[in-house]
C-alpha cells in the first residue's frame, strides 16, 4: 500500500532512549509469569507454553487481562498484532492505569477500521483523574500482518510513547507550570478488545460488522525495565536511579526534533491545536512546544 511505503526515509529513525546498564530491576519472560486473565468467559487465552496471549471478541462479550505487577515508573514493551480484516467498531486498548477517582492513566488504543484503511493509535494522558490530552496518528505500516512493539516511558520527567522504537509523543513533566504529573501512583498493564462502535470508526459512523466474528488481537515479548511496587515500596532503591538509566533519561532537543518529524507527517488529531474544544483557551501544557 501506498501509505505505508511513504514511510521509509522515517522508519529508520532509532530508538532515541538510551540503552545503558543499569540496576533497576528488569522483568521479561512468558506471559503467564506476569499477567492474568481478568475477563471474557474463555475468550482470552495464554498459549505457546505461555508466550503468547490472545484477546477476542463477539457480539456476546470482549475481553481483557491485566499485569500481576503494579508499576511506579518504568520503561514498557509489548508486542502486538492487531484485529484482521474488517476490523471497524473495534478496539484494542492498551495502557498503563492506578485505582481511585483521581486515577493516573497512560493510554494506547488501536481504534479499528474498514478493510484496507489505515489503522488509527489513539493515545491520552490522565493525571488524577482528568484526561482529554488526545492525539491520534497513522500508523505507517499494516498492524495486522506481523507483530510490531508498542512501548512507554515512564520517569519523573516525561512519558514517551513509542511504536517499533521510534518515539511519537511526548508529555513533559510540567508541574512549574501547574500541570499534574503521574508520579506517586502505581500503575498496572491492562489490554482489552471490544465493541466501541459508538465513537471509535469515523466518529460511529462505522458499525461493527458481527458476521467478521470473533475478533482476534495477540500478544507476546513483554519486556519491562521497571519499578515494581509493592504495599506502598518499590523495588528500586537510590543508587539505582542512575542519570545513565531511563529513570534519569531526558530527550535532547534533537530528539525532540525526530519526534515533532513524526508528528508532522502521521498526527491526524492532537488537543492543543483545537480550538473549538477549548474556546477559553489551551490547556497550559500546550504552550510548551514539546508537548505539541
Amino acid at each position: 500500500m501506498a501509505f505505508f511505503s511513504s514511510f521509509v526515509a522515517l522508519a529508520t529513525i532509532p530508538l532515541l532512549l538510551l540503552a545503558a546498564t543499569f540496576s533497576i530491576p528488569a522483568y521479561a519472560g512468558s506471559i503467564d509469569q506476569n499477567f492474568e486473565i481478568t475477563w471474557g468467559d474463555g475468550r482470552a487465552k495464554i498459549l505457546n507454553n505461555g508466550e503468547l496471549l490472545t484477546l477476542s471478541l463477539d457480539k456476546a462479550s470482549g475481553s481483557g487481562f491485566r499485569s500481576k505487577n503494579e508499576y511506579l515508573f518504568g520503561k514498557i514493551d509489548m508486542q502486538l498484532k492487531l484485529v484482521q480484516g474488517n476490523s471497524a467498531g473495534t478496539v484494542t486498548a492498551y495502557y498503563l492505569s492506578s485505582q481511585g477517582s483521581t486515577w493516573d492513566e497512560l493510554d494506547i488504543e488501536f481504534l479499528g477500521n474498514l478493510s484496507g484503511d489505515p489503522y488509527i493509535l489513539h493515545t491520552n494522558v490522565f493525571t488524577q483523574g482528568k484526561g482529554n490530552r488526545e492525539q491520534q496518528f497513522y500508523l505507517w505500516f499494516d498492524p495486522t500482518a506481523d507483530f510490531h512493539t508498542y512501548s512507554i516511558l515512564w520517569n519523573p520527567q516525561q512519558i514517551i510513547f513509542s511504536v517499533d522504537h521510534t518515539p511519537i509523543r511526548i508529555f513533559k513533566n510540567l508541574e512549574s507550570k501547574g500541570v499534574p504529573f503521574p508520579k506517586n501512583q502505581p500503575m498496572r498493564i491492562y489490554s482489552s478488545l471490544w465493541n466501541a462502535d459508538d465513537w471509535a470508526t469515523r466518529g460511529g459512523l462505522v458499525k461493527t460488522d458481527w458476521s467478521q466474528a470473533p475478533f482476534t488481537a495477540s500478544y507476546r515479548n513483554f519486556h519491562a525495565d521497571a519499578c515494581v511496587s509493592s504495599s506502598g515500596q518499590s523495588s528500586c532503591n537510590s543508587n539505582s536511579r542512575s542519570q545513565d538509566s531511563w529513570f534519569g533519561q531526558e530527550l535532547d532537543s534533537a530528539s525532540e526534533g525526530k519526534i515533532r518529524q513524526v508528528q508532522e507527517k502521521y498526527m491526524i488529531y492532537n488537543y492543543c491545536t483545537d480550538s473549538k474544544r477549548f474556546p477559553q483557551g489551551f490547556p497550559p501544557e500546550c504552550s510548551n512546544t514539546q508537548q505539541n
